[in-house]
Formats: C-alpha cells, structure tokens, sequence
C-alpha cells in the first residue's frame, strides 16, 4: 500500500494506558497535515476500516488476528523514535510503500 493512500492508522495496545497513548499523539502531530485519522484501540478490538495497524511487537500475532486480511502491520520496539515508525511516518508523507 501506498502511503499517500493511508486515511485511517490505528495504534492497537494491550492496555489502554501510558506509552501507546503518546504515540497516538506523537503520530497525530506529526501526521497533522495529512488527511489521515489516528485511532488508540485496544488490540482485540482493530476496527475493520484500518488502513494501517501499528503495534509493539509482542503484539503482532494478536494484531494480526484482530485486523481485517491484507491490512499492513508496522511493529515497533520502541514506542517514541523506533526507525519502523519513522518509516511509516515517511511513507505516508512522501508517498513510500507501507509494508506489512
């Protein structure tokens, strides 16, 4: 996918709480002029119309149950300044492919 297709980009956690919720932030500033909406949900409850889920690693296999077929997963070690965030958010600036 391309990521000036990108209109919904969902941050899937385990909690709720904390770290996942400032990346949401983080993503919306930095997101801001784009026409994309940025979404905190828990991991078992990805909405069907994501165009991009993105989640610490340790949930991917649940992330990827939870997200509709052929939606991209960006995994992230670290919640502020991880490269895969950076890339997507590159991507999504610039026009890249949004790998899953």
């Amino acid at each position: 996918m391309n990521g000036k297709d990108v209109r919904k980009l969902v941050i899937a956690c385990d909690a709720g709480m904390g770290s996942s919720v400032m990346l949401a932030g983080h993503l919306r500033k930095s997101l801001k002029k784009q026409n994309v909406t940025v979404e905190h949900t828990p991991v078992d409850s990805i909405p069907s119309d994501a165009d991009v889920v993105v989640c610490h690693t340790g949930l991917a296999a649940r992330a990827r149950r939870g997200a509709a077929e052929g939606t991209p997963l960006v995994q992230f070690e670290v919640y502020l300044g991880d490269p895969a965030v950076d890339r997507l958010v590159k991507a999504i600036k610039d026009g890249g492919e949004v790998g899953g």
